[in-house]
């Protein structure tokens, strides 16, 4: 028997047998047809009115002397209610949390039906400690759509003796179309949200395709000049490019949500997306740092930065000149991990670019938005400098 249960059998405060033996008051269908009208104009006009309307219908509709909605946290386990929108004598306890496992309204989502309790007072101590006294409560449970539980409407009335099934069933007509609304207007948000993100991904691949074109044409006009015959620059530019399609197709995982890994180490992945770059004769790149695993979407991130960092070199840096090199570096310190890219032997820096463009833009965005660390450059005169510092726990995932 669960503590929930033990309560209910160890007083008569659970009493929802009283609904259906109660005669019902008579209906006023009229009044709850424009009840439902009422919060269909709202959740059109005004979706953040809805839950405080639904309280108040809910009064005028029952006669109740006060009420509100307990809204289910779940979080730390196994949750706690959180009063909202209450209405009557007990609006001064806005805010007020209760405890999942020891209320009636945990017994309300148990049951997944109306409730009714008779002074529930007697048996939780801490409506007892808070000096509240409902002579009846009745609970609808509310949901959104019909799966997720939110937690529930409840009413008090005046008296005991009061609540009968047509006050049991208005108000869950009520609660269900609300939880429906909400349903609504969260696939609505859902969709948004998806078309935003599909816009964002079109213009990330128009620009990555851009960059394609643009780091290919370097890599011809690279092993064109290193090339002693058609045969060797042939060789090698089938080579670099085998590896830009490699690096690319790296990053390019992000793009869906079908793809699963494990993540990579960080000095792997670094060589991979770096690689494209190389040049057969001598290493453009020295790379070094403690071993650092990253999760799949950290994994998805920290391509997308490097490919950046690097066709930003490969255009406008220090990969545009043969004596070009970088460093890539990374130390850990207390719970962060500290990144440096330090390009030399490029063309010299005059000044810092005035225009920041997309790539500027979505390396930032994976820095600080997504990864909550910082992003600094100094546009040195000898070369680009890069400081990244994220919190490893953040590229775990």
């Amino acid at each position: 028997m669960t503590m929930l249960q033990e309560v209910e059998a160890s007083v008569d405060v659970y009493i929802t047998g009283e609904l259906s033996r109660r005669a019902p008051k008579t209906a006023d269908y009229l009044m709850e047809k424009l009840a439902i009208q009422d919060l269909a104009a709202r959740m059109a006009d005004n979706p953040g009115e809805i839950m405080p309307r639904l309280v108040d219908l809910a009064l005028e509709m029952t006669g109740s002397v006060t009420g509100g909605l307990s809204l289910f946290e779940p979080d730390p386990a196994p949750g706690i209610f959180r009063w909202h929108h209450l209405r009557g004598r007990l609006e001064k306890f806005t805010g007020e949390t209760t405890p999942r496992m020891f209320s009636p309204c945990g017994v309300t989502l148990d049951r997944n039906s109306p409730v009714l309790c008779k002074r529930p007072e007697r048996t939780y101590t801490w409506l007892q400690d808070a000096e509240i006294s409902l002579p009846e409560l009745l609970l609808v449970p509310l949901y959104v759509g019909s799966v997720k539980p939110i937690g529930t409407l409840w009413l008090v009335s005046q008296d005991e003796d009061y609540y009968d099934s047509g006050h049991a069933r208005v108000m869950t007509e009520l609660a269900s179309f609300v939880g429906i609304a909400l349903h609504v207007q969260q696939t609505e948000q859902n969709l948004k949200r998806a078309l935003e993100h599909q816009q964002t991904l079109t213009r990330e691949m128009n620009h990555r395709v851009k960059n394609l074109f643009a780091v290919t044409y370097g890599m011809i006009r690279v092993s064109a000049k290193a090339a002693s015959s058609p045969a060797e620059m042939s060789e090698l530019l089938s080579g670099r490019l085998h590896a830009l399609a490699a690096a690319h197709d790296l990053v390019r995982r992000q793009i869906g949500d079908e793809t699963v890994s494990e993540g990579t180490e960080l000095d792997q992945l670094l060589r991979k997306i770096l690689n494209p770059h190389e040049d057969s004769a001598f290493s453009r790149f020295e790379i070094n740092g403690p071993p650092v695993h990253l999760g799949d979407r950290a994994t998805n991130g920290v391509a997308m930065v490097f490919h950046e960092l690097a066709t930003n070199a490969a255009k406008h840096g220090a990969l545009t000149l043969g004596p070009g090199r970088i460093k890539v570096s990374w130390t850990r310190k207390d719970e962060y991990l500290l990144l440096h890219w330090q390009e030399n032997g490029g063309p010299q820096i005059m000044a810092a670019p005035i225009r920041k463009g997309f790539g500027s833009t979505l390396t930032h965005n994976t820095i600080v938005r997504e990864f909550g660390g910082t992003l600094d450059y100094d546009w040195r005169p000898d070369g680009l400098s890069v400081d990244i510092n994220v919190p490893i726990q953040n590229l775990s995932t």
